[in-house]
């Protein structure tokens, strides 16, 4: 790594990303110029603090107690970031994070709202987000008053038009150089950062001190996201691609954000680095030889992995508002290991792939049932440097997230391999992109619903909530099967059969 840290201050890498030079990673500049937006955000949100917490205290002086994110991926996981870490303050809205379009979840968040004392906001970079587009439809048809909705958007989309029209209480237009992924620290993030009371002012602090620490002009042994990024990005290419966080539990939720920005900025033309987040430290037995582990914070089980020969990283960690920091180092991160991998770490070219195949599939007017397979058939695929992904398209509750979590870690300690979860549609919008794009090293568990007792139209559309969840399922596991992975398409039982 010394000798990468040494090569980037010959090529001044880190002076030339602030110059927003494209040729860091590509010399095509399609899809990277008009993507580093990221590196001053926070120089501009600074000054719309003043805007945001008068936008959130009228909210609440209007009678609104809580506020309902509709979106997807970058557009929903910065939010749920705040609102998991800080909660609300008092007197502030409470925030509900929707980014699913299971019929269950949706009849269960909105069986809970007061819906004349809720705010939504529909949050969606290109404005044209089926699921976040499918939300608003569903929430109008139940409260058509404008005043009770709020848009973040770029600007000129189809959904900046929709809320001039339908009067919308607010319209935060977002800077057009930032994408989805990359931008926690901009409106998208700190608009209900701000509605929950969040420390904004102490979070950005934290953000421009990393900021500060990241200048152009500074050996990159000393700029916290580049080492960061050169370890990431070596690591990766000496067979060490599974990047396992370990995170203090009060900012647990950042590792989704971080999960997201890693998987589907890495992985791409068949390179890729997996984030492995929420999987418990286990004993050093359990791991194979493709493993850098990177700890916030003190974590019982570090100095043994450490004595056996696993790479550990140990951050600092001292409180929560750091987050504003980890934000920043993490981007700069993952911007030099795309430099690092020879990929566009601003670019999304597979992500399509599924979305395309859910299109056809609502288009054709009718989902088929292609049955389900054989788990223990699949298992015995598993290969040492693998990772097995659990790809759940059900009602995300607490029973089943612990339940998928105890299958995780036997798949995990039975085989050696990395482990990841998701929730579909919402990892279609992050590590969706990985496991098309990045190396053919992923066993994919599809789970998907044997029956369902619940469905919701959708306003306007000639399907349901439940038709949509079920052509996206299969139009997922449609891409994975064109790209020759290996997939199993699962009950929750039979998921259950491995423990």
């Amino acid at each position: 790594m010394t000798e990468r840290l040494q090569q980037m201050d010959r090529d001044r890498i880190v002076e030339r990303i602030w110059r927003k030079d494209h040729t860091v990673w590509k010399d095509d500049p399609t899809e990277i110029t008009e993507r580093l937006g990221w590196l001053t955000v926070s120089d501009l949100m600074h000054e719309r603090i003043g805007e945001l917490e008068a936008f959130a205290e009228q909210a609440a002086a209007d009678g609104f107690e809580t506020a309902v994110l509709l979106g997807m991926g970058g557009s929903s996981l910065a939010p749920e970031v705040f609102v998991r870490t800080f909660g609300s303050a008092d007197g502030a809205l409470e925030l509900i994070v929707l980014d699913t379009t299971h019929p269950a979840t949706i009849e269960r968040v909105a069986g809970e709202l007061e819906l004349d004392r809720t705010l939504f906001i529909v949050a969606s970079k290109s404005g044209g987000t089926t699921e976040t587009l499918s939300h608003f439809a569903f929430f109008w048809d139940r409260t058509p008053n404008g005043a009770q909705f709020v848009a973040i958007t770029d600007t000129g989309t189809s959904l900046e038009r929709l809320a001039r029209e339908h009067g919308f209480r607010a319209v935060f237009l977002n800077p057009g150089d930032i994408g989805g992924r990359y931008s926690a620290l901009s409106y998208f993030g700190l608009v209900p950062a701000a509605l929950i009371g969040a420390p904004l002012h102490e979070v950005l602090d934290r953000a421009e001190e990393m900021q500060t620490a990241s200048e152009r002009m500074l050996p990159a042994a000393e700029i916290p996201g580049a080492t960061l990024g050169a370890l990431m990005g070596e690591s990766a290419r000496a067979g060490r691609d599974k990047l396992t966080l370990a995170l203090p539990e009060e900012i647990a939720s950042f590792g989704g954000w971080v999960e997201q920005l890693i998987a589907e900025s890495t992985g791409k033309e068949d390179v890729g680095i997996v984030p492995v987040v929420g999987e418990p430290l286990g004993a050093p037995d359990v791991y194979g030889q493709d493993r850098v582990f990177v700890a916030i914070g003190d974590h019982d089980g570090l100095d043994k992995l450490e004595s056996v020969g696993h790479p550990v990283v140990r951050l600092r960690y001292d409180g929560r508002e750091q987050i504003g920091g980890e934000f920043f180092r993490w981007e700069m991160a993952t911007s030099i290991a795309g430099y690092v991998l020879g990929i566009n770490p601003f670019d999304q070219p597979n992500v399509q792939e599924a979305k395309d195949a859910t299109k056809a599939i609502l288009a054709s007017g009718s989902v088929e049932d292609p049955g389900f397979d054989d788990l223990g058939v699949l298992l015995k695929q598993v290969n040492e440097g693998d990772y097995v992904a659990i790809l759940a398209f059900l009602d995300r509750t607490s029973e089943t997230e612990d339940a998928i979590e105890r299958v995780r870690l036997a798949i995990r300690d039975r085989y050696r391999v990395a482990t990841t979860t998701g929730f579909g549609p919402r990892f279609l919008h992050s590590t969706g992109q990985l496991h098309k794009g990045g190396p053919n090293n992923g066993v994919f568990i599809q789970v998907v619903d044997a029956g369902r007792s619940v469905d919701l139209p959708i306003p306007g559309q000639p399907f349901t909530f439940g038709t949509l969840i079920d052509a996206q399922a299969l139009g997922d596991l449609r891409a994975l099967r064109g790209r020759g992975r290996r997939v199993a398409r699962v009950t929750f039982d039979q998921l259950m059969e491995v423990l």
